[in-house]
């Protein structure tokens, strides 16, 4: 049976864990009953349960765009909100190009809740957490048990299989460990299996008295299709835009790779010929250690929290960047121009008609080091002053990020057949010499871009030490408190690329797919100056402090407010050469270095008798100086500088109700945001940041009669902009999702998730500002209906 709702004692982003209805914070809880009813897997998709969060995903771990109460998505990432692992970032930064946080995190059966902070004391318990927090914490054996559970989807292929198993050894020892492993071509088809890999995590605790010793260790091997933006048509008004699909391409179902365009040849970070293969997508692999202990020395709890993490990976996407009919591409290979497929079944067949064919960049990023050692220590009395207590920390953080990475682009031509079955196409000239590679039209940008924009090699590391403490005083109803944090950092490396000048060219000819000569294709090849590297060194600071007070009215209701300036420092945007001055190692503009955000929210929180509900209304504001992706007027991707204000302002809304076998949980977010002050183009001031809608929400309601619990997961948002222009409406959507459940037996269940059970066409973003001449831009979606069947096994 359900268990009824009961005050949850909240650690993430506080000095001390408290029932929240003794705390100054706006703050969420997903437990492990509410996970199993989620119908996603994705650790972005999760987060669209939370209250106050803004989360972009196709339900793939990566690729995802995830921000809170409103502040801005300049790009891919979470720029101002922190993900955490057991109370330890993940990585240290949000938004480093190609490596969102998510890829490298991973929800199964090991995952006992989800903890989210909003503003509040986030920003200085933490660094670089100036939005909010979210913690994934582990079980850690507490209670003697395991469970496994095979999955496998229903109309697809993707098979899963997780367990976990935990228990207390005596003598205060306890272990967990768990882990899952999945295969498939996974919802989308693209003709291969996207989905393989895996991970293991362990830990063992010893408790004592007045503490505990717990060791940890995680090893993550996973890899997944980028479900990135793909072409769609659009008609009607910028207003009221009607969303279709190209013919036998339903995004929502279709991927863009195929056996016949997942490899393709480059060049490496040492200039040298390499073969790519994109169907490692978005991977990741992590080993990690850690050590965490608590123990009471002379009145004080003092806590330590320390990981090592070595992180590595891969980014693989391929992005339609002018989708046309087929005599359109022609003009590559001058006048009288032929067009034939470069392999698959119709290899040197001529295209002669108008069908669809798309020039693509193929991005692929070499995720050599993100590796991070973290530590965090703190201090922590409750003293008794008169009638009321008052409680003190005193902690010290400590962690080196590093990031040592390669991109490289590519562009390349194919068709849109769809099932997988994408084809490469060749571009020839009248005299029949071929003027792209297997479909490689440049190693490079072919149009709009020099070829050496974006060839990068990075090598940095940062250094980040930040004390920090608190005070917080009660006395009867009454808490009031506050918290300080500085954060310093040391950035020092180097850059490698063409674009500061000097050294190698851009561009060279090469000998790439290794047949002895040079095509043209081959006369142009973006390369790196590797013996002519830009030294990075530079330093920063900022604080970040919060107060707040609280009153508990009675047993059930409270009531708080807060204030909070927090801040984020930029990885590596700052240092990227459209930022960085080579002569002096640091970015050209200081205000690079670090976004301030600062927080006002007011709140109150009732739970009685099978009702909980806690509304907050806030107001949130930052000044970004970033690089955006975003579009031109005929829908194609460009790079702009943003250097801009903004605020947002809104409520939030949480509740559960309960009454026997019934079960709502809800949660909505109002949201009016607001682009203050563009100090590069005046136009955007006043207008709305993209893709933050006016209002969102979830619901989970669900009935349990016995062996059967029946429900449904609801998530919802009103339209938004596509891009912050405010021309084109990006449409809103409401996804249902409903679940089954029934246990025919002790510890036996078998369930089934319908994901998008209507087949929602839901947007997550549209690149074009405006409906373009063409009427096809590109659009990132949610999967389609998904269904997944399950048996778990639990003992």
């Amino acid at each position: 049976a359900t268990p009824p709702p009961a005050a949850k004692t909240f650690t993430t982003g506080v000095a001390k864990g408290r029932d929240l209805l003794d705390t100054a914070i706006s703050a969420s809880t997903l437990d492990d009953h509410d996970l199993a009813q989620l119908s996603v897997s994705s650790i972005a998709g999760i987060m669209q349960n939370i209250p106050g969060i803004r989360s972009e995903t196709s339900d793939i771990d990566g690729f995802s765009a995830i921000t809170i109460r409103g502040l801005p998505l300049a790009a891919e990432g979470s720029k101002f909100l922190q993900l955490q692992e057991d109370g330890l970032p993940v990585l240290e930064f949000g938004d480093i190009q190609f490596a969102g946080i998510d890829q490298f995190l991973r929800a199964d059966l090991t995952l006992s809740q989800v903890q989210a902070i909003r503003g509040g004391s986030a920003s200085t318990f933490a660094s670089n957490s100036p939005g909010g927090l979210i913690n994934f914490i582990s079980s850690n054996g507490e209670t003697a048990g395991g469970t496994v559970q095979v999955s496998s989807g229903v109309g697809h292929d993707l098979k899963r299989i997780d367990f976990a198993y935990g228990s207390p050894l005596g003598d205060g020892w306890r272990f967990h460990v768990g882990g899952f492993y999945r295969t498939g071509e996974g919802p989308r088809a693209i003709g291969f299996n996207g989905f393989s890999g895996g991970q293991i995590k362990a830990n063992v605790t010893r408790e004592f008295e007045g503490g505990y010793i717990r060791l940890y260790g995680k090893y993550l091997d996973d890899r997944q299709p980028n479900y990135g933006t793909l072409p769609v048509t659009v008609g009607g008004t910028n207003a009221n835009p009607e969303i279709g699909f190209l013919p036998r391409y339903d995004i929502r179902e279709q991927g863009y790779l195929s056996p016949l365009t997942r490899s393709y040849a480059e060049v490496d970070a040492n200039n040298r010929p390499i073969l790519i293969d994109a169907a490692d997508g978005l991977a990741a692999k992590v080993a990690a250690i850690g050590l965490e202990a608590q123990f009471e020395v002379a009145g004080f709890t003092v806590t330590n929290r320390f990981r090592f993490s070595d992180v590595s990976g891969a980014y693989n996407d391929a992005v339609p960047f002018v989708t046309a009919p087929a005599p359109f591409f022609r003009q590559f290979g001058g006048p009288g121009a032929q067009l034939s497929y470069a392999a698959g079944p119709n290899s040197g067949q001529a295209i002669t008609d108008a069908r669809l064919l798309a020039l693509s960049v193929r991005l692929h990023a070499d995720l050599e080091s993100l590796d991070n050692a973290t530590n965090d220590l703190r201090a922590t009395r409750v003293w008794e002053l008169g009638e009321g207590k008052l409680t003190t920390t005193a902690g010290l953080y400590t962690s080196s990020q590093d990031v040592a990475m390669f991109w490289n682009f590519t562009s390349t031509l194919q068709d849109l057949a769809g099932g997988g079955r994408n084809a490469p196409v060749t571009i020839s000239t009248a005299t029949g010499v071929p003027v792209t590679d297997g479909g490689t039209l440049a190693y490079g940008f072919a149009v709009g871009l020099p070829f050496n924009v974006y060839h990068n090699l990075y090598d940095v590391n940062y250094d980040i030490v930040a004390p920090y403490g608190s005070v917080n005083f009660q006395i009867g109803k009454l808490a009031v408190g506050a918290s300080v944090r500085w954060d310093k950092g040391d950035v020092a490396g180097q850059i490698f690329t063409s674009s500061f000048g000097g050294g190698r060219p851009a561009f060279v000819p090469l000998d790439v797919n290794g047949d002895g000569q040079i095509s043209v294709a081959e006369s142009r090849v973006a390369t790196l100056p590797l013996t002519r590297p830009v030294a990075i060194d530079y330093d920063y600071g900022y604080l970040s402090w919060s107060a707040g007070v609280n009153y508990r009215f009675a047993e059930s209701l409270s009531a708080f407010a807060r204030y909070s300036r927090g801040g984020r420092a930029s990885a590596e945007t700052a240092i990227g050469a459209e930022a960085l001055d080579p002569i002096t190692g640091a970015p050209r503009d200081p205000a690079l270095k670090v976004s301030i955000v600062k927080q006002a929210e007011v709140g109150v929180k009732f739970r009685r008798d099978g009702l909980t509900a806690f509304l907050t209304g806030f107001w949130a504001s930052t000044d970004e100086r970033n690089f955006q992706i975003a579009a031109n007027s005929s829908g194609q991707a460009v790079v702009v500088p943003v250097n801009r204000t903004y605020s947002a302002k809104g409520l939030e809304f949480e509740g559960e109700w309960r009454r026997g076998p019934f079960t709502l949980v809800a949660g909505a977010t109002f949201t009016d945001a607001s682009i203050d002050e563009d100090l590069i183009d005046p136009a955007f001031n006043g207008l709305t940041p993209r893709h933050i809608p006016d209002f969102a929400f979830f619901a989970r309601p669900s009935a349990e009669w016995g062996n059967f619990t029946l429900g449904a997961v609801v998530n919802g948002t009103t339209e938004s902009f596509a891009q912050d222009t405010n021309q084109l409406v990006q449409p809103g959507y409401v996804i249902v999702s409903p679940f089954v459940q029934y246990r025919p037996a002790q510890g036996l269940t078998l369930a089934v998730n319908a994901f998008n059970v209507f087949d929602e066409l839901a947007i997550v973003s549209l690149q074009a500002p405006a409906i373009p001449p063409s009427g096809i831009t590109n659009a990132q979606v949610m999967n389609g209906r998904t269904v997944t069947a399950s048996l778990r096994y639990s003992f």
